[in-house]
């Protein structure tokens, strides 16, 4: 049994898309434009509302790294402002296409039409709250957003505020909804609303993420962990390596495309892994190493199983010694997440086997694993990073938020 106020955010939100859908670019930029304005005209309530949550997070004795996701600052509301005028300046996917003509005359063009209802289930991030409602305005799209719990009251006073400005520039109301119901009976009855709701978009932990695509009866896109990895090769270039290694692991340890496990080549394991390590611990990081990981390094404890598969989300860095490349492949097969997967060497061969081979949404030569983004994509803000490969894979954009329809133009044509 859904509930009634449940029940009428997916009546709103469905008509809200059914309008959304034909509205023309001019207007959903009017829209995106205003929500812009708002955040920073607002920006005293925002920050009310998020020190609360902070506080309450401290409270429960809560990750560092997570808080640090929650946690919004005057520059923060700066940024994801800015993120809103830069969705707005992007080319609005809704109506591209191709045509082209049949031998009896019929002209059939495919074209890409919103998706309808988006529900977005997501964890303690309150930029995604404005990020998911940017990216479907712009692609047509309703959204019917469910922040986690410790965010709120920052995601209350986002929502209202983008909500009020989009409305007040003459979008449909409905159009951005949250649901400020934290029972997760809520959310169970949402991933089973096929009449309201087109498809569910989850965003957070493996298991969010898995309760939704193991629950929901509505279509669901995947995002992905993280199980990012960095492949040493003896062919590579240590300062090149020791940068993209540190920038993977403690630029923002908290996301899903830092990296989580470094592999180093054997030939060179000696000669390497001090170096790396010593930058390591002056970042503070712990290394889970394999037995010859931990031969070299005293100060590394042992790695367990669990160390191989599970998203570390802190300062922690998972190490292991492998014999080859094909050790390195090997051991990514078995333990990635399809994320984003980077190679460090100087060797074009290896480079370009590790690109053809490596099953993952984003995969690096000689680059950190933190560009995997729809911003640094030169996408916008994103929905979420798709690790599946059904309709959409990697950081998922306005393009990723539509589908196609053909359109079919006759003169009398039947089928004989």
């Amino acid at each position: 049994m859904i509930q009634q106020e449940l029940l009428e955010i997916g009546k709103r939100a469905k008509q809200a898309a059914r309008q959304l859908a034909y509205a023309s670019t001019e207007s959903k930029n009017k829209a995106l434009l205003a929500m812009a304005e708002a955040l920073l005209e607002n920006e005293q309530e925002i920050l009310q509302a998020n020190t609360i949550d902070v506080k309450a997070a401290e409270h429960k004795g809560i990750k560092k790294s997570l808080i640090n996701r929650l946690r919004l600052t005057s520059e923060g509301i700066t940024n994801i402002s800015n993120a809103l005028k830069e969705v707005i300046v992007l080319r609005d996917p809704v109506g591209e296409g191709e045509v082209w003509t049949r031998p009896n005359g019929l002209r059939i063009q495919q074209t890409r039409v919103p998706l309808g209802v988006v529900a977005m289930i997501y964890e303690a991030r309150p930029n995604v709250t404005v990020d998911a409602a940017a990216l479907c305005l712009k692609s047509g799209n309703s959204v019917i957003l469910r922040g986690g719990s410790e965010a709120l009251e920052s995601n209350k006073v986002l929502a209202k505020v983008i909500a009020q400005a989009a409305e007040e520039s003459g979008l449909p109301k409905g159009c951005i909804q949250l649901i400020t119901e934290t029972n997760r009976d809520w959310v169970q009855q949402l991933m089973r609303m096929n009449n309201f709701v087109d498809v569910i978009i989850p965003r957070g932990g493996a298991g969010l993420i898995q309760t939704v695509v193991q629950n929901a009866t509505v279509p669901v896109i995947e995002t992905g962990t993280g199980m990012c990895h960095a492949f040493v090769d003896r062919d590579a270039d240590y300062e090149k390596a020791i940068a993209i290694i540190i920038n993977g692991k403690t630029q923002n340890p908290g996301v899903c495309n830092a990296l989580e496990t470094l592999l180093v080549d054997e030939p060179i394991a000696e000669d390497f892994l001090p170096r790396i390590g010593e930058v390591l611990k002056k970042h503070q990081v712990v290394i889970k190493g394999c037995p010859r990981t931990c031969e070299i390094l005293p100060f590394a404890l042992p790695a367990e199983e669990d160390d191989w598969i599970s998203e570390h989300l802190d300062l922690i860095l998972s190490v292991k010694v492998v014999p080859n490349l094909d050790a390195a492949l090997d051991h990514i097969y078995q333990y990635s997440t399809k994320h984003s997967e980077t190679i460090i060497t100087e060797n074009y061969s290896k480079a370009q086997r590790f690109l053809k081979e490596v099953d993952a949404a984003a995969a690096y030569v000689n680059a950190s694993t933190r560009f995997t983004d729809g911003g640094r994509f030169g996408f916008g803000a994103e929905i979420g990073i798709s690790t599946q490969k059904l309709h959409a894979r990697g950081p998922m954009g306005l393009k990723e938020l539509t589908t196609i329809k053909y359109i079919v133009y006759g003169d009398g044509q039947i089928v004989t």
